[in-house]
């Protein structure tokens, strides 16, 4: 039997500039590493026929699929503050969209498979390492409850490629609920090509925010979905101490997912300055400046949608101010309410917020880790004799001592049980995040030795990432001084 994909391509009916229409570069000898069988049936997709020599060349990019339209996607975007007004999928290629089982419209999008219009000199291939990296991040955060895009699987090549030295090369079949972004409402705006922006909204709300069709102004509107999704979205990365690493416009999804893991990473001791991008020399995306980052692409999303509010330029930005002026508050909502519940709190209470920020800057004094201490707070708050797990975890003890003794008067203010509330607290508190240490040392074990058994075992252990697991209890511990991991790479 041949796989088959029920393709259905809106995209690549839109008008020409919005893409450049282009193939896969076939690969020599594609390998099937890894699929995601359960993503797949979710698809509407055959996982035993993807698991085939069929499925692997066109997981790679070597065979198309009946019905694909491939195309790369035309944007622009600010990187690290910078215009760039041509950017586009230099290396991923959308093959097509597809209806899942919940309805929901789907891209399946191969990246690393080759050069498009839009490379700029670039190889358009991927290396193994940062495939594996996304294919583990990705999911991980799907488990923990985050939007974004799934991995649906990883093919070794077969070939080589160059980066600062020779790597495996690898194709990651990436799926979104889009791939649009900021950068590519930016790149019609730079060209002052009002038409191009108000049809890419329109098919931005078709797709994404259908309940505005009819609404009297639905490009404010939009708007104002966006920000909230956005600003739900980075509240739950700081919940669970992640840092994106390169917050640009064009990595900035406009369905509200998490998109493009490259040099991403997760906080191991609480730090708000983090910063782990090797290229992000001015700290620009560390882990507390997210939210204003945030907040800057917002507004300019709003900037490409100002000609759409109003002929009368003063009167569009007015509008826009006030409509990026809700973005706070809502950050806020999302941020402290997340808080509160990680904290085993069931209500909102007056000083609720300054107990949350004590502990976090107990936490970065004492150099605690961050996943550790919430979870282990669940244990104190089902018995105080538990305080002496979370306490460990602090170089300065004293302190966290008095900010237990404060928290245990609030939270004798609810009427839940120690049982009730510690239950609350371990289901969004993550016992398991994919920890930079352990990321690396799948990547090594698959780049130098071509063993994917410490790969597998890190998938099956992030699956249930609020189980505490005890065969893998390591798993969740930080690392160690000698494995600390300082610097991640940007996959090009």
């Amino acid at each position: 039997m041949t796989v088959h994909f029920p393709f259905q391509n809106t995209y690549a009916a839109l008008p020409a500039n919005f893409f450049a229409r282009v193939a896969p570069t076939p690969v020599a000898s594609p390998r099937l590493l890894k699929l995601n069988r359960s993503l797949a049936v979710q698809l509407g997709l055959d996982p035993d026929l993807l698991d085939s020599p069929e499925g692997a060349e066109i997981l790679s990019g070597k065979r198309l699929p009946e019905g694909a339209d491939p195309i790369a996607m035309a944007y622009a975007g600010h990187q690290f503050g910078q215009f760039v007004p041509q950017l586009g999928d230099g290396r991923a290629i959308l093959l097509g969209e597809v209806i899942d089982q919940d309805g929901v419209r789907r891209d399946i999008q191969l990246k690393g498979s080759g050069p498009t219009p839009f490379s700029r000199r670039g190889d358009g291939r991927a290396a193994l390492g940062p495939v594996l990296r996304e294919y583990i991040v990705s999911e991980a955060m799907f488990a923990l409850g985050i939007p974004t895009t799934r991995s649906l699987a990883a093919v070794i090549t077969g070939e080589s490629v160059m980066r600062e030295t020779v790597l495996p090369g690898a194709v990651l079949t990436r799926v979104a609920s889009s791939h649009i972004r900021v950068g590519t409402f930016q790149y019609f705006a730079a060209r002052q090509d009002t038409d191009a922006v108000r049809r890419l909204a329109d098919h931005v709300i078709a797709r994404h925010y259908p309940q505005l069709a009819g609404h009297e102004q639905r490009y404010h509107a939009l708007l104002q979905a966006v920000i909230a999704r956005q600003a739900d979205l980075v509240a739950r990365w700081l919940h669970i101490g992640f840092i994106h690493g390169v917050m640009n416009t064009d990595n900035t999804s406009v369905s509200g997912e998490t998109i493009d893991y490259g040099p991403c990473a997760f906080l191991d001791h609480y730090d708000p300055a983090a910063v782990f991008s090797s290229i992000d020399e001015q700290g620009r995306y560390a882990y507390a400046n997210q939210p204003r980052i945030a907040l800057w692409n917002l507004t300019r999303l709003a900037e490409c949608l100002l000609p759409l509010f109003s002929d009368d330029q003063d009167k569009a930005i007015a509008q826009a101010q006030e409509i990026l002026g809700i973005f706070p508050e809502k950050f806020s909502a999302a941020y402290q309410a997340g808080l509160r519940a990680k904290i085993g709190l069931f209500t909102a209470r007056d000083g609720d917020e300054a107990l949350v920020q004590d502990l976090l800057e107990a936490m970065a004094r004492g150099k605690a880790d961050f996943t550790l201490t919430f979870r282990r707070l669940g244990d104190a708050a089902l018995d105080a004799a538990n305080n002496g797990k979370a306490r460990e975890l602090f170089a300065e003890p004293a302190a966290f001592e008095e900010w237990a003794a404060r928290w245990r008067q609030r939270i004798a203010d609810e009427p839940q049980s120690p049982a009730e509330r510690r239950t609350a607290m371990q289901a969004v508190n993550p016992a398991f995040i994919p920890r930079n240490h352990r990321i690396e040392a799948v990547i090594a074990a698959a780049v130098a030795n071509d063993d994917y058994a410490p790969f597998e075992k890190l998938l099956k252990v992030l699956a249930k990432p609020f189980e505490d697991q005890g065969e893998f209890a390591d798993y969740a511990d930080p690392p160690k001084p000698e494995q600390r991991v300082c610097q991640t790479f940007c996959g090009t």
